[in-house]
């Protein structure tokens, strides 16, 4: 089997009945990731792979921290998941800051943030995906993410703290996106 496929089959299982508005952002994160394959140097399937468990943590029997980055890389690293995308799915779309806003930082202490490619591609696919599972830009998508939560939020103050890092992460992923297509 391969990477992706049991990725889908772990993401269904937990997300699809319990939370399936969650599972719509999921599948759409993961389609949007199939723009990368003609990205040279950046592992697609890691990237699918990573999208497709992004959000596992939400799962309500895996969300026992209450902060999902790390309950779904724990979950994962308890079922022997490749060391990559354990720690992909952990830093997730500045992990580390919304860790901070609410005091959980030190549950990163375990995880690496790689700073690759790959991490910046999940961010993008991530960062440009709707609550539904509708492309979006990026503005769009932090806009819809503030609204949802409201301003006060810890996640909105998140967002605000990192919003410089969240679009290098989408900008710097675009440009790759935009110089694969230019050299064909």
């Amino acid at each position: 089997m391969s990477l992706v496929s049991w990725a889908h089959e772990i993401a269904a299982r937990k997300l699809a009945d319990s939370l399936p508005r969650r599972w719509a952002h999921t599948q759409g994160v993961a389609r949007q990731t199939l723009r990368l394959q003609s990205v040279p140097g950046v592992d697609t399937e890691l990237v699918e792979a990573a999208a497709l468990l992004h959000d596992v943590g939400y799962a309500p029997d895996l969300a026992t921290l209450n902060f999902h980055p790390v309950d779904g890389a724990r979950y994962l690293a308890s079922i022997h998941a490749p060391t990559r995308l354990v720690h992909l799915v952990a830093y997730h779309s500045a992990a580390r800051q919304d860790a901070e806003v609410v005091g959980l930082a030190h549950l990163l202490d375990d995880y690496e943030d790689e700073q690759t490619p790959e991490r910046d591609a999940l961010w993008w696919a991530d960062m440009t995906t709707g609550p539904d599972g509708e492309t979006m830009t990026f503005e769009e998508r932090m806009a819809e993410v503030k609204s949802r939560y409201g301003s006060e939020h810890p996640v909105s103050r998140a967002v605000d703290l990192s919003w410089w890092e969240r679009q290098g992460a989408v900008e710097r992923t675009e440009a790759r996106l935009e110089a694969s297509l230019e050299e064909r």
